[in-house]
Formats: C-alpha cells, sequence, structure tokens
C-alpha cells in the first residue's frame, strides 16, 4: 500500500484570526508535551455529519459531501503538517444499513486501521436526533467488541446540526443536556461500562455546526447558539482526551481477530479434569459403600467360614 501523503495544513490559514490564533496556541501545548502526531478516528451512523466535520476541522474540502452522497464509501486517512506537527483524521462509512449495523462496514474499518493507533475516537451523532434506540446502542456495542471497551476511554462525542432552537419550551442548555446523557447512557450501555466505573469513563459532549448558517461572532469566528467558538473548543476536547492519562489504542492483528477461542479454552482443561477426578472418586467411594452394606449370599458366607477355618 502506498505511503499516506502528507500535505501542508494551508487549511488553517482560512480560519479567521482569532480561531487561527487558538489553534496554535493549543498546537504549541502538544508541542509542550512532546506529541508530534495525532491519529483521530470519526465513526457514526451515516448522514450525522461526519465528513463535513473532518472538512469544517481541516479547514478544507478534502472529503466529497453531497446531497447523494453524505460520506464516504470506504475509509479515507487526511493527513496534514503544521510547524512539526501531524494531524491523520480517518473518515469512515456509515455503521448502519438497512437498519442494522453494518458488519461489512466494520470489517473494512478493522482492515483499514490495522497497525495504526487510535489517538481519539469521535463518535458522531446529531443534536436534533431527539431519541436513541436499541439500533444506537448494537451501534456502540460493535464499535466496543472491535476495538475494546478501552476505547471509550479516549473518546469524545460530537453532536452536530448544533444550529437550532429547542422543542417544548427547553432552553438550549437544557436541550443539550438531555441529548447528551441519553446518548451517554447508551454508550455506557453498549459499551459494557458499569456503574462504578463510569466516573473514570466519562467523556466529553462537544458540539458543531458544519453548515454555512451557523453564526458568527464579530472576530468571525463561527459560534454556537451558546456562544461557544466551536472549531477551538473542539481541539481542545481533543487534548483533553489524549491528556487523560489513558493511552492509544492500536489495532493489531490480535486485536481485530479477538482472542483465540481455542485457548480460551484450554484454560480450563485442569480444572475439568480435577472436576472429573473429584466425581469419579466419589462414585466410587459410593459403590464400594454400597458393597460393603449389601447382605451376603448364603455361598457367599458359606465361603467366608471355610476361609476362616483354613487359617
Amino acid at each position: 500500500m502506498a505511503s499516506q501523503v502528507v500535505r501542508e495544513w494551508s487549511g488553517i490559514q482560512q480560519f479567521p484570526g482569532a480561531t487561527q490564533a487558538k489553534l496554535f496556541e493549543l498546537l504549541g501545548k502538544l508541542k509542550q508535551e512532546n506529541v508530534e502526531s495525532l491519529t483521530i478516528l470519526v465513526m457514526g451512523k451515516g448522514g450525522v455529519g461526519k465528513s463535513s466535520t473532518v472538512n469544517s476541522v481541516i479547514g478544507e474540502r478534502v472529503v466529497a459531501v453531497s446531497a447523494f452522497q453524505s460520506e464516504a464509501s470506504r475509509p479515507v486517512m487526511i493527513s496534514r503538517q503544521r510547524a512539526g506537527f501531524t494531524l491523520n483524521i480517518i473518515d469512515t462509512p456509515g455503521l448502519v444499513e438497512g437498519g442494522y449495523v453494518n458488519d461489512r462496514a466494520i470489517d473494512m474499518i478493522k482492515s483499514f486501521l490495522l497497525d495504526k493507533t487510535i489517538d481519539v475516537l469521535l463518535y458522531v451523532d446529531r443534536l436534533d436526533a431527539y431519541r436513541v434506540d436499541n439500533l444506537d446502542r448494537q451501534i456502540i456495542k460493535a464499535i466496543t467488541d472491535s476495538f475494546g471497551k478501552a476505547i471509550w476511554k479516549r473518546a469524545a462525542v460530537v453532536l452536530t446540526h448544533a444550529q437550532l432552537s429547542p422543542p417544548d419550551g427547553l432552553s438550549y442548555e437544557e436541550f443539550f443536556s438531555k441529548r447528551s446523557e441519553a446518548l451517554l447512557k447508551v454508550v455506557r450501555l453498549g459499551g459494557r461500562i458499569k456503574k462504578q466505573d463510569s466516573v473514570a469513563f466519562s467523556m466529553p459532549v462537544v458540539l458543531v455546526e458544519n453548515s454555512g448558517r451557523c453564526n458568527k461572532n464579530e472576530s468571525g469566528e463561527k459560534i454556537l447558539p451558546n456562544g461557544v467558538s466551536w472549531i477551538p473548543n473542539m481541539v481542545k476536547t481533543i487534548i483533553d482526551v489524549i491528556s487523560n492519562g489513558s493511552k492509544g489504542i492500536l489495532v493489531d492483528k490480535k486485536l481485530i481477530e479477538g482472542p483465540n477461542p481455542n485457548a480460551r479454552h484450554k484454560m480450563w482443561i485442569p480444572v475439568i479434569l480435577a472436576f472429573q477426578y473429584f466425581i469419579v472418586k466419589q462414585i466410587r467411594g459410593a459403590i464400594q459403600k454400597d458393597i460393603a452394606r449389601e447382605p451376603k449370599a448364603a455361598w457367599e458366607l458359606r465361603d467366608m467360614n471355610v476361609s476362616k477355618r483354613k487359617y
């Protein structure tokens, strides 16, 4: 496979000066921590804005997005370099097809990621998707089965389409809080995260608005209804995730193929043999006791008496 083309991150110059200044400050923080590269995996259902979010963060139209094809048909990695720092963002196909988890897409993503380290997982959904259901849980379970429960220590939830007016008279913050908690609950269930571990697995949730109707502040930065400049906030959240003390996820052959079922079963062989030995020993002992308690036949008693007289 051809080596990944790493281009200069020229798209960062397309951001307003205030956004650029914040991004350079954040990149400087990474440099101080001796972090020279960052690989971000973007996953979620189709049509939630994964590719658009990648384009927004890079500052270039690096992934095709249209009304007829809203996402990548296969995994693709975009690499950009700036001041000695390399940013890799992996866009992926949607994880749902025909109302079910798309196993083919999952396998394709795992194969693409072989020998790569995931520094951050961005799980993308829409803020204006008001409900969660069992399909959401199945998606989270599929990701957990593929990359292990530890992937959620390196994850952030991204909610797109954040330029909205909340329904039912809720304030923006109230609606965001309810939507976030509902989705995080599904992550905890699908990710098999125990209640006592939920604090260690706490995931940040960031809001995104990729459309041209996103409001701007006086500095020309894209801001959300709560006044947050979302691009620097998202980058800051990503840096916070990699600074939480957890380790990146190396996608090696063992992780992709899962544990060897034969090796898993071999560990039980000594236990099974010991159990069988114990059971057989108990059965033999019980048989011998029954034989000893059983009344002797007349001919057996006669033979026993004859033997005693001889000796």
